[in-house]
This record gives structure tokens, C-alpha cells and sequence, in this order.
């Protein structure tokens, strides 16, 4: 197995780490990591939405969590960047509001990394909203330049609407079938995919069905 880190560390391979995400990468070696999957948690729907009952009825688990500034979630592309291989992705999650705020292209500003894709997944259900009500999140697909394709992306049949429910066991639960069927189109067998934020570890679920080594942790562990 390739040895991804640069110095003698703690962090485990394939399994849950209770770690600020940041200093798990500053562990790891210049372009080692051939795709990463992030899911920062922000506060700007909330903010903008201004429910006024955080912590009572509405978004309890969700307002719990620690959150990121915009600062941060930038210093956390930029240490992902180092880390990645050239031409490696990165797939982005963000909400709507986001999404229209153009934050994929504010953050990754100065940085080798370019837009390429993005997918829709319909959540199969509904959430919040003022006016619409929102079903949906997005997934902004990024990747390391080189830009290219061919060798890079080998399944061309995913669709950019992707429609799955999710049995909710954190408040950021991802999506299992899509997240393994976008590592089996963006990586190899024992390469190496990293999440920094992993929440209720669904990435680490997916590298164990793909044969796909996993480097992420968590702040908040229950392992």
C-alpha cells in the first residue's frame, strides 16, 4: 500500500478518526490522493432563511454541528488541492443557496482547480423553503489541472439528476449509490479517496464496497 503520509502519525487507514480535518491532511503527502469528497458545513441557509427557532423544533441536529466560515472552507481547498493528484477530483457538496451565490467559483479562486460537472440529487423529499421548498442538493464536480477526461472518468452513463433516498443517520447524510458509483468512475482499485468533514461516514461505507482506501475523519466521532 502506497504510504501517504509524511511524517509517523495516528490516523488510520479505513476506518473512522476523530480529528480536525485540517491537521489530518497537513499529515499527508504532496499529491497523494486521487479523489476527495467534501461536505463542509455552512451556515448560510440558515442565516439567510432566519427561522428564529434554531435549537428547539426546526434543524436541532443540524445547528449542532461545528460551523465553517467561508475562510475556512477555503483554507480547506487549498490544503485539498496540495494533497490531490494532478487531475484529481474533488466532488463538492453545497445547497441552493450556495449554488446561486456562485460560492464554488469564489472559493477556489488562485487555485489549480476547475469546474467540470455538476449533479443534481433529488433527495426524493421535501425540505426547507420561504417560497419553493427545497428537495434537492448539488454536487459540484472539481478537478486538479491538468484538465481532462479521457482516462479519468470511465463511466459516462451516470445521469446529472440523480434520484436516491437515504436512511438519515447524521444530519448531513450523503447519498451511498451515487458517491460509489462516482468513486468506481473517478478512481482504481486501491487508490486513495479522503474526506475530511466525513459526518456519518458514508464515504468510508463506499470505499469498502469498491475496494477503494479510505483517509477521513471527523470531529465529532461516534465510532
Amino acid at each position: 500500500m502506497q504510504d501517504i503520509f509524511s511524517s509517523q502519525t495516528n490516523y488510520v487507514i479505513n476506518d473512522k478518526n476523530k480529528s480536525d480535518g485540517m491537521e489530518l491532511m497537513k499529515s499527508l503527502k504532496d499529491e497523494t490522493i486521487k479523489l476527495c469528497v467534501f461536505d463542509p458545513q455552512y451556515r448560510g441557509i440558515l442565516d439567510q432563511l432566519h427561522y428564529g427557532d434554531e435549537g428547539k423544533n426546526r434543524n436541532v441536529d443540524r445547528c449542532a454541528l461545528p460551523q465553517m466560515t467561508e475562510e475556512k472552507i477555503v483554507e480547506f481547498l487549498t490544503e485539498i488541492s496540495r494533497v490531490l493528484k494532478p487531475s484529481g477530483h474533488i466532488f463538492l457538496w453545497v445547497d441552493r443557496f450556495h449554488l446561486c451565490e456562485g460560492s464554488a467559483h469564489k472559493w477556489r479562486k488562485g487555485l489549480p482547480l476547475e469546474v467540470v460537472d455538476m449533479i443534481t440529487w433529488d433527495k426524493m423529499k421535501i425540505g426547507m423553503g420561504y417560497r419553493s421548498r427545497h428537495k434537492a442538493e448539488y454536487m459540484v464536480v472539481l478537478q486538479k489541472k491538468p484538465i481532462r477526461a479521457k482516462g479519468c472518468w470511465n463511466d459516462h452513463g451516470i445521469p446529472d439528476v440523480w434520484q436516491e433516498k437515504v436512511v438519515k443517520v447524521h444530519p448531513h447524510s450523503k447519498p451511498i449509490e451515487l458517491q460509489k458509483r462516482l468513486i468506481l468512475a473517478t478512481t482504481d482499485e486501491q487508490d486513495f479517496v479522503l474526506d475530511p468533514c466525513a459526518g456519518g461516514y458514508s464515504v468510508l461505507t463506499c470505499c469498502k464496497d469498491t475496494n477503494r482506501n479510505f483517509i477521513g475523519c471527523d470531529l465529532i466521532n461516534d465510532k
